[in-house]
């Protein structure tokens, strides 16, 4: 594949003089102000921008009436740090704590510093360049060259301006804003992900902290029945099978209590580095009872559009692609530049910044590619498809927004009434396993029907704090989904 591509440059110089009796021609001038007009009312080639359409409908289909949520979504709005709704010290300290050394929040805010540079790199274009420079050169030709070498010093100024006739350095412009808007979405949508990341790992610890305060008391309980069951099998009263079912169920619940600690170490590890710290030099706060799960309001499916900072960033980056798509199309144009050169050049350095040393030039360049081999037909083709790809991709991030509420929505409901089932399942296996103790010590039963209530009752309430931190889990999720608190 070969170009061609044909430059014309007018240039004006005092080399050159009026002809005696022809009248004066005022050429340059009136280019350059016909240029100058022309570059004010140029316009940008290429689609402008529309924010695709999308139906995100008018409510939510499993938003509730006021049984966990509020009748009225309007009503209320989460602040921008939304964590405080929970109430709880301890996760307020670790968020304040978060943003100072993550790793994955400096990474994204570089990037966004990296996207404001690009954006000034792109702005630069729209002003004229200046360059100046100074030499001397030193030579000769011909057989003679050697014993008489020519010196030449040179001093001179260089502005250039690339006339933005069909917009590109404009479309261009266009891109890097929306890439930096992108970018700045982006840095919200890694705070929000690590804010949430952080609250799910903390309540998941506080939660392990609760079920082993309860194994605790589960052992201490299952060791008494241990020495009640070996007193009564001293007594002749009870098997050696009562006694080793009472011990593996002890044994069986300290082996529960080992894993449900290093699981726990985990998540701690999983915090230390949510905070940038190394594991070893995070210890988590002493255990807490865990909060209650708050009122999550919730509002329009098309105020997603505006809080998620994951679905403004893909907008953002439609607008980035749409904006390519017109610098693609402005390379079938020609390119003008406004250039003007002045300095002092002369052989000898005694007269080299003298008035008959000086010289300028000034005019105007337009260059047009007039054969490419399809280049620029394959440009605008594929950024028309990096557009359909970008507008794609926010239409998918849209419905997956959508999607992500609903399942937190339900699910939360859900888990509300689970919660109250699983209160009444509770209270019914204590009364079983009080009913068959007393049983068991009247002789009534054996050992493996108290080991059975035992293993009811502990199941139960292990479910019950699981259910509790689902929904706590579930809060956080709805927030996030939303896309977190709104600036005050």
């Amino acid at each position: 594949m070969f170009s061609t591509r044909f430059q014309f440059v007018f240039l004006h110089a005092p080399a050159m003089r009026r002809v005696p009796g022809r009248p004066a021609r005022g050429g340059p001038r009136l280019a350059l102000a016909a240029l100058a007009a022309l570059a004010l009312s140029a316009c940008a080639v290429g689609p402008d921008y529309q924010v695709p359409a999308l139906d995100t409908g008018g409510h939510y289909a499993h938003a509730p009436a006021g049984q966990w949520l509020p009748a009225q979504p309007g009503d209320a709005r989460l602040p921008a740090a939304w964590w405080r709704v929970f109430d709880d010290p301890g996760l307020d300290a670790l968020m304040a704590r978060m943003p100072l050394a993550n790793p994955d929040l400096a990474q994204a805010e570089a990037q966004y510093r990296q996207a404001q540079a690009a954006l000034g790199s792109a702005r630069s274009g729209l002003f004229p360049s200046l360059d100046a420079g100074v030499s001397t050169t030193r030579a000769g030709q011909g057989v003679s060259s050697a014993n008489n070498p020519a010196t030449n010093y040179s001093l001179s100024a260089t502005a250039s301006w690339e006339v933005d006739l069909w917009g590109r350095v404009r479309r261009g412009v266009e891109s890097a804003q929306a890439g930096q808007q992108a970018s700045r979405a982006d840095l919200d949508a890694m705070r929000l992900s690590l804010q949430s990341a952080l609250a799910r790992t903390y309540f998941a610890v506080r939660v392990s902290q609760q079920q082993d305060a309860l194994l605790a008391r589960t052992l201490d309980e299952y060791a008494r029945a241990l020495q009640v069951t070996r007193n009564r099998y001293d007594a002749g009263v009870a098997s050696s099978a009562d006694v080793a079912a009472a011990t593996a169920q002890l044994e069986q619940t300290r082996v529960q209590r080992i894993r449900l600690g290093w699981q726990r170490e985990q998540q701690r590890h999983a915090l230390a580095v949510l905070l940038g710290l190394a594991p070893a030099a995070f210890q988590m706060p002493a255990a807490a009872p865990l909060p209650a799960v708050p009122a999550v309001p919730v509002g329009v499916p098309s105020a997603l559009l505006r809080q998620r900072p994951d679905i403004a960033a893909a907008e953002r980056r439609v607008a980035q692609a749409n904006a390519q798509l017109g610098v693609a199309q402005a390379a079938w144009f020609p390119d003008l530049t406004l250039s003007a050169q002045g300095g002092f050049r002369a052989g000898e350095f005694a007269s080299w910044i003298m008035a008959p040393a000086r010289f300028w030039t000034l005019g105007p360049s337009l260059a047009l590619s007039l054969f490419d081999g399809g280049a620029r037909r394959a440009g605008v083709a594929s950024a028309q498809a990096a557009y359909d790809a970008q507008a794609a991709q926010y239409r998918k991030i849209v419905l997956d927004a959508l999607r992500e509420v609903e399942d937190a929505l339900i699910q939360s409901q859900a888990l509300v009434e689970e919660q109250h089932a699983q209160a009444l399942a509770l209270a019914a296996a204590q009364d079983t396993l009080r009913q068959v103790n007393n049983q068991y010590l009247a002789g009534l039963v054996d050992y493996l029907s108290v080991v059975q209530a035992q293993a009811s009752a502990l199941a139960a309430a292990q479910n019950a704090l699981d259910l509790q931190a689902q929904r706590l889990t579930a809060a956080v999720t709805l927030v996030a989904a939303q896309g977190g608190g709104s600036p005050s």
